[in-house]
């Protein structure tokens, strides 16, 4: 146990709180956006600026406990959290400021997608992000960051314009292009690797009301409706965005009754192009006829936040994902066949498009290397009940196993589950290397590991091993 002294003196220390399992809202605390993860820290530091995420930091440093970095918590496998060790939790770093004149927003760490949204839109300006509003910015940055925006002004790190980084032996630096363009390069995309972002810093684009919704087609027309999507979304302009679907439909407005209940196949939309392109970009989709069609102009904001009510903290959670960069008739034919069958109404399938901007990033110019792929996908088993994880779960894999073979090989590293290190380095190809030198040069002993990791190359001092 770690000596009471230790924890009074970083209490000292530290202005926010220090939760431990004697509180009564450590139960509370330690919870994560997936409840199929049920894990115990010794110790929760809900930091209040960078000095108390470097106390937390040497702390875990100093005493060899694991540590996990929490922003949102959204992460599938729970990384946002460990059992026995500190986690260092961001959640009451919320500050936005948004420079309209220079197009920048300074994001703390522990905000959501949607913080920065609601601060940003009174600018009529946007930062490319995810598809839901409480996912955290941190993680979801880090990982590559792929949403509505994302075919147009590219992925949420093409937007990142530096970074505040407590690092392993505590010292906080700004990487940038041009202070620590190692550091720098890594973040995008290399995940929690390599220190604890306490804030960032973005560039923002002219965004305010979109046109956006959903059209919904039964599932006998599946195969039709995915053969179009694949040929159809490539070469739409990139002010349009839309992503396929294999879902539920929710017994709720504004779904007509008789599809409450039943699966669908599906494309939720976003188009960010002048008004009177509008109708030109839809007339293909509106040709397909489909079953349901909801489209219309609305916030940006109202956009990302559109599943947050279904999806909600709390569900159990298995997911997998592939990046794509074609989709032929064989893997289509998988994906119909074991989309067409999910275990429950929340369960699902999406392709989210990572072309347009995005693809002319070269796929060595950040540490996120899939810049070819055409598509990032996720399957995800999704249940309330506890009783159904093992059910979400073969579906999910499954699934996966089935179109796996047809992938590019490595996958989204914030749609990974904990899969090993072959898939890691999969995903990050000839990058790996390059990102095992900066992690020995910023995290020698591997004390941020408590992620998909990049292992350092010397023997690890937490972890009594050798690479």
């Amino acid at each position: 146990m770690v000596e009471e002294a230790a924890r009074q003196t970083l209490k000292r220390v530290v202005r926010g709180r220090l939760i431990t399992p004697a509180d009564a809202d450590y139960h509370a605390a330690r919870r994560v956006y997936n409840a199929m993860i049920d894990r115990y820290p010794r110790l929760i530091v809900r930091c209040l600026d960078s000095d108390d995420v470097a106390a937390a930091v040497r702390f875990a440093r100093d005493h060899e406990l694991p540590l996990a970095i929490r922003g949102g918590g959204h992460n599938g496998p729970g990384l946002g959290t460990c059992d026995d060790g500190v986690v260092i939790d961001l959640s009451a770093l919320r500050g936005v400021s948004v420079d309209p004149e220079a197009r920048t927003v300074r994001v703390q760490g522990g905000c959501t997608s949607g913080d920065v949204d609601q601060a940003t839109h009174v600018f009529g300006l946007a930062v490319p992000t995810g598809v839901v509003s409480t996912t955290g910015i941190a993680g979801l940055t880090l990982g590559g960051g792929s949403g509505y925006l994302t075919r147009r002004f590219g992925l949420t790190i093409d937007n990142l314009l530096e970074a505040d980084v407590v690092l392993a032996d505590g010292r906080l630096v700004t990487a940038s292009a041009s202070q620590h363009a190692d550091l720098f390069w890594a973040l995008r995309g290399g995940g929690g690797n390599f220190g604890v972002v306490t804030s960032f810093l973005f560039r923002a684009h002219p965004v305010h009301t979109v046109h956006a919704g959903v059209t919904l087609w039964t599932l006998d027309r599946a195969a039709e409706v995915l053969s179009w999507y694949r040929e159809f979304l490539p070469g739409a302009p990139e002010e349009l965005y839309g992503f396929f679907s294999f879902n539920g439909v929710p017994p709720a407005a504004p779904f007509p009754p008789d599809l409450h209940g039943q699966h669908v196949c599906s494309v939720v939309w976003c188009y960010t192009g002048p008004a009177d392109g509008m109708d030109a970009a839809f007339r293909p989709v509106r040709d397909l006829q489909p079953d349901f069609e909801y489209l219309g102009p609305m916030p940006f904001p109202a956009v990302q936040s559109l599943f947050d009510g279904l999806y909600r903290a709390g569900l159990q959670w298995y997911w997998r994902g592939d990046f794509l960069t074609d989709l032929g008739d064989e893997a289509l034919a998988r994906h119909v066949e074991h989309g067409s069958r999910p275990p429950s109404l929340l369960s699902l399938m999406h392709l989210y498009p990572v072309d347009g901007a995005a693809g002319r990033v070269g796929r060595n110019d950040t540490a996120f290397s899939y810049r070819e792929a055409k598509w990032s996908m996720v399957i995800a088993g999704v249940d309330p009940d506890p009783a159904h994880r093992e059910a979400i779960t073969a579906w999910t894999q499954g699934y996966w196993e089935a179109v796996h073979p047809y992938s590019a090989g490595g996958a989204y590293v914030n749609f990974m589950m904990d899969e090993g290190q072959d898939r890691i380095r999969a995903t990050y190809r000839d990058n790996y290397d390059r990102l095992v030198e900066i992690k020995d040069q910023y995290d020698p002993d591997n004390l941020f590991r408590v992620n998909q990791n990049i292992r350092p190359a010397r023997a690890f001092a937490y972890e009594g091993g050798t690479p």
